[in-house]
């Protein structure tokens, strides 16, 4: 075992209940026996306070612990970009049968950013959604919207320089989602969102459309509000 993994294990960093205007994250469960919650509160651009609480396996707390003492302080999109090797090499590496309490502590702190930073894009979202019940009688179909970090590499793999590299994806900061086929390929629906989509923070980003500068992807649609504050709307 090596004497970091012990130090997190004997002296964990940041343990302790949510910080007043906090935004939590969680991850495993009753499946796996193991939870980890991850708590940040964000001022500006950077992670003022960030603290965890951990039941299960040793590993993570460990784990959890490690996630915290790394992003305290960092700006938000460093901390975005922590996953699951980092917080492992943060313990001088896991065996295999234990780099599941990586994933955990990376899951529940992306689950944790995105609801720090993203809860606008969430309410806008709903918002657009009811006026499209309104005209069409029914929930708008998605087939994709927050993604874990996880679930960004496990996309990453499968779809190769297709998809996003992990911790970049706006679909990790919660301001992208991906319609249904039936939604961008019917003339009405699509022309509708075009229309209207905008006045609620959301469009089928420069990037994606045909000509763009990436993929086409009439089905992607970003918060425009959100993207801003972090890069440039291209």
């Amino acid at each position: 075992m090596d004497e970091r993994f012990e130090e997190h294990l004997r002296h964990p960093r940041g343990r302790g209940p949510s910080p007043p205007g906090a935004h939590d994250g969680a991850a495993g469960g009753a499946a796996c026996g193991d939870l980890v919650r991850i708590s940040l509160r964000v001022e500006g651009d950077r992670i003022a306070r960030a603290t965890f609480d951990a039941s299960g396996c040793g590993a993570a707390l460990a784990a959890a612990s490690a996630t915290v003492e790394r992003v305290e302080g960092a700006h938000v999109l460093d901390a975005a970009k922590v996953g699951a090797p980092a917080i492992a090499a943060e313990l001088g590496g896991l065996s295999p049968g234990k780099l599941h309490a990586a994933d955990l502590a990376a899951d529940a702190l992306h689950r944790a950013l995105g609801e720090a930073v993203r809860a606008d894009a969430a309410v806008a979202l709903s918002a657009l959604n009811e006026a499209f019940r309104v005209r069409f009688g029914r929930d708008l179909c998605l087939v994709d919207s927050y993604r874990s970090i996880s679930s960004q590499y496990a996309v990453k793999a499968s779809r190769g320089y297709l998809a996003a590299t992990p911790g970049t994806s706006m679909h990790g900061w919660g301001l992208a989602i991906d319609l249904c086929g039936d939604e961008y390929r019917s003339s009405e629906v699509y022309g509708w969102l075009w229309e209207n989509g905008p006045a609620y923070g959301w469009e089928n980003p420069p990037w994606a459309q045909r000509g763009g500068m990436g993929n086409y992807e009439p089905w992607h649609f970003e918060y425009k509000p959100g993207v801003v504050e972090i890069t440039t709307w291209h």
